[in-house]
C-alpha cells in the first residue's frame, strides 16, 4: 500500500487549513484500487458548472480579499454549497493526520460474487483511543507541523486505520455529493480491513503516483455523479503540474 496525506492549502506555513486529505493505493498494477478521502463527508459543489461558479465567486480582488457580496449572492442561489463549510465549522480538525476520520464523498456501485449490487461510501477511521483524545484537543496546525507530527508518530509506532464501507438504503442520494446519506454517522457499515502505516517514503514516491480514483478493483464501479467523472481527468492534469 502507498498512502498520501495532504491539506487543502499548498502553503506549508498556512494556518487556515480546512480539510485533511488521505489518498491510498491498494494492490498492484494488475488489480489496483486508488481511493481518495477527506475530513469532510461532502463536496462543496454538485456539478461542474456550479463548482466553476463557486470558485469564480471567491476570486480575490486586487486588494487580496474576496468580495463578500459576491459570495453571499452565490450562496443564496446555491444553498447546498454551504454544506461542506457548515460541516467544517461544526467539526474542528484534529491536530494530527493520524487521528482524523476521513470520508469518501462519492457513492460507488459495488457488486458481490452473487451479482448483487448496492452502493457504498468509504469511511476511514483511526484505530486507538488517542484518536478520540486528539479530536477533543483539536487545534489548527500549519501543514509542515502536521507532517512532522506524522513522521514522529510513525517512527514511534505504526499508525492504523479501519477502512469501512457504509451500505446504502433505498432512496439514498447517489448523484449529489453535497448532501449526506441519512444517519451516515451511525449507519450500518462493513469493515473491509485495516491500513497499517509503518514507514515514510521520500516525497518523490507520492509525487510520481497519480492516485486516480478511476482505478478500481473488479466489482467496484464508477460513481454516477458528475464530479467523479471530472475528478478522474483532473487528477492526471494535476499530476503533470506537480512534476513540472
Amino acid at each position: 500500500m502507498l498512502a498520501r496525506f495532504s491539506v487543502d492549502d499548498g502553503d506549508p506555513k498556512a494556518t487556515d487549513t480546512k480539510l485533511h486529505g488521505f489518498s491510498f493505493r491498494l494492490g498492484s498494477d494488475g488489480e489496483r484500487t486508488d481511493i481518495f478521502t477527506q475530513s469532510a463527508p461532502v463536496h462543496f459543489a454538485r456539478t461542474l458548472d456550479q463548482m466553476l461558479a463557486f470558485l469564480r465567486a471567491r476570486m480575490r480582488e486586487q486588494n487580496g480579499k474576496p468580495v463578500e457580496e459576491k459570495i453571499a449572492a452565490f450562496t443564496a442561489r446555491h444553498p447546498e454549497t454551504r454544506h461542506q463549510a457548515d460541516y467544517i465549522a461544526a467539526h474542528l480538525l484534529p491536530a494530527s493526520f493520524a487521528c482524523t476520520t476521513y470520508w469518501g464523498v462519492h457513492a460507488f456501485p459495488a457488486t458481490n460474487a452473487r451479482g448483487e449490487t448496492r452502493f457504498i461510501k468509504f469511511k476511514v477511521t483511526p484505530v486507538g483511543a488517542e484518536g478520540v483524545q486528539a479530536a477533543n484537543d483539536a487545534t489548527t496546525k500549519p501543514a509542515d507541523l502536521l507532517y512532522r507530527d506524522l513522521d514522529s508518530r510513525i517512527a514511534a509506532r505504526d499508525i492504523r486505520f479501519s477502512v469501512m464501507a457504509l451500505l446504502d438504503r433505498p432512496g439514498d442520494p447517489v448523484m449529489d455529493v453535497t448532501i449526506r446519506w441519512p444517519d451516515e454517522d451511525a449507519r450500518e457499515a462493513l469493515r473491509l480491513g485495516t491500513i497499517v502505516i509503518t514507514g515514510v517514503e521520500a516525497d518523490a514516491a507520492c509525487d510520481e503516483a497519480i492516485f486516480n480514483p478511476g482505478n478500481l478493483a473488479e466489482g467496484i464501479g464508477h460513481p454516477p455523479d458528475e464530479i467523479f467523472a471530472a475528478r478522474c481527468a483532473a487528477y492526471a492534469i494535476a499530476q503533470k503540474k506537480r512534476r513540472y
